[in-house]
This record gives structure tokens, sequence and C-alpha cells, in this order.
């Protein structure tokens, strides 16, 4: 098939897109900086300079491919709307992906024992409005079954590994390493007991491809693989930097290298979710189980200060 990934240079459009030329697809992805367009060639990738605010450009490519992956931004409502109409009545596959932050519940770094299973969208009721609008996205994505568009929603949890695009990498552990680089040592927030469910961007992909040959349309995807406090992470980014024992520390405090609102909403979190419906409708299987092997092997030593 020819696919149309916008998002290409990032870490999930990115590898996604890398994984898809490996099965012998064509694929067009679509970035906002130029300067990346070498390394995507490099992976056989055919780049587009756009944005996603670009609704004429993003329509023409929509409907020239024969599906497409939404990899660029899970909240831009504006994209979404524009890529349901191009496809609309033409069966195509829509993979929007989405995150499973909208589930967070704030606890300050203490564990939660809230776990959510996929049928979770269908009654959720947001607490805040940037979740109330990702949800919204969510189903309008859904919906789209019913305009003759093969919509699904990949649904993710933490993303770890490395990208195939050099230089991308997990936005919530490279918060870690960014603030651990600054400060000499590896913080968590409160005690560190908060868990996330997480994923290694390889399995994720191979998901993705799953999806686009064989899901059915209206499908709503947790996609996970395990699931980790931010203590024991944060316990293996010291060990893998060479750094003492990680500290606690109060988004609030002075200093703090993370926005307040991100270390409490994201980092202070938990997201714990279950996901059946790879497995059981897609045969997916994925091969790690563990980000903090991940952290503590190979897999963090390309990781940049």
């Amino acid at each position: 098939m020819n696919i149309f990934v916008t998002g290409a240079s990032g870490l999930i459009g990115g590898t996604v897109a890398a994984r898809l030329i490996e099965s012998g697809h064509a694929v067009t992805g679509l970035i906002r900086d130029e300067s990346r367009a070498g390394a995507l060639s490099g992976l056989g990738i055919e780049p587009v300079v756009g944005t996603l605010d670009d609704a004429e450009s993003l329509a023409r490519l929509a409907r020239r491919a024969d599906a497409v992956v939404n990899a660029a931004d899970s909240d831009h409502r504006g994209a979404v709307e524009t890529l349901v109409t191009a496809l609309a009545g033409s069966g195509k596959p829509l993979l929007h992906t989405s995150g499973s932050g909208f589930v967070a519940t704030g606890t300050t770094g203490e564990r939660s024992e809230d776990v959510f299973g996929e049928d979770a969208l269908a009654g959720w009721v947001p607490d805040h409005p940037v979740r109330a609008a990702r949800v919204a996205i969510d189903r309008l994505v859904l919906a789209a079954a019913e305009q003759d568009v093969r919509s699904v929603v990949l649904c993710n949890s933490l993303v770890y590994g490395q990208g195939r695009v050099p230089g991308r990498q997990s936005v919530l552990i490279d918060a870690l390493i960014r603030q651990a680089h600054s400060d000499g040592v590896v913080r968590h927030v409160g005690a560190g007991r908060n868990i996330w469910s997480n994923v290694h961007v390889d399995d994720l992909a191979d998901l993705y491809a799953l999806a686009l040959e064989k899901s059915p349309a209206g499908t709503f995807y947790f996609v996970e693989s395990g699931e980790e406090s931010f203590g024991a992470m944060a316990s293996a980014l010291a060990g893998a930097l060479g750094m003492p024992a990680p500290r606690p520390w109060d988004p609030s405090s002075p200093g703090n290298l993370w926005d307040p609102g991100f270390a409490a909403h994201a980092l202070g979190s938990n997201s714990r979710v279950r996901g059946a419906r790879a497995r059981d409708l897609l045969g997916w299987s994925p091969r790690h189980h563990s980000v903090v092997e991940w952290i503590a092997g190979a897999g963090l030593r390309a990781a940049a200060p």
C-alpha cells in the first residue's frame, strides 16, 4: 500500500513508518522540519514538509494514499476532522495515535490501584479540559466508521525504546534524563510509587502494522505490555547513568527543571491500563515487557544529555 504518515520524524511516527517500509509498503511522511528530510529519505520514507494546519495539503495527501497513520499530535482536532472528511466513503484505514494520559490519576508520586480496561472510553468523563478534548477526538475517530472509514484509535501508554529517526526518545523518560543531567541526580515526584503502563516502540510499530492490515473499523486499543513505577525507573536510570540513588522532589520546589503541571500530571501520576483487544483480535505478541530492563541494558546508552 501507499501509506501517508503524519509526524514521521517523531518517535512513534518515524518508527512506525520504518516498520511499514520493511513490510513492503511505500510511505510518505509529513514533517515540519525540513532538516529531518534526509533522515527520513535514508529510511526509505518520502518526506513532505508541511503542518497539520494546512488542511488542503493534508486532505490531498490523505486522498492520494491507500491508508493514513496520524502520529503527529493526539490533540489536534482540526487535522483529525480534515482526515476523516478526506477519507469518508473510501473504506480506507485511518489509524489515529492517542495516549493513555486521559485516564491518569494524579497522586503526587503515590500508587493508585485504579486500572482501566478498553471499555473505559465509552463512558469516560474527563476531569480536565485537555483530557476532555482528547477523549472527544478519539470518539470522533471511532465514529468515522459510520462514514465508511476503517478508523482505529491506538491509545499508547508510556512509550520507550530508541526511535528509528535519530534523536527521538520517550517523552517521559527523556524528561527524567534531562533533569538528571541538569541536577546531577535522578529525581522522581514524591515517593515515586506511581505506576504507568508502558510499551516498547518496536512492539508498538508491530501493532500498527497489524492494525493496518486487519483491524475492524471503529476499534479502540490500549497499547501496553507491562507496567512500572517511576521510582523503579528512576533507580534504573541512576544505575545506567552512573549517578547516586534517586531522590524525591516536590514538583513545586524552586529550581525545578520540569513544568509543575507536567510533573504533577505526568511524572507524578498513575496511568494503569490493560489492552486485551490487540492480542485477541490481531494476534499481537509483544517481545519486550520491562522498561527497567531496557533502561539497564544497551537501549539507554544512546540517550543524549
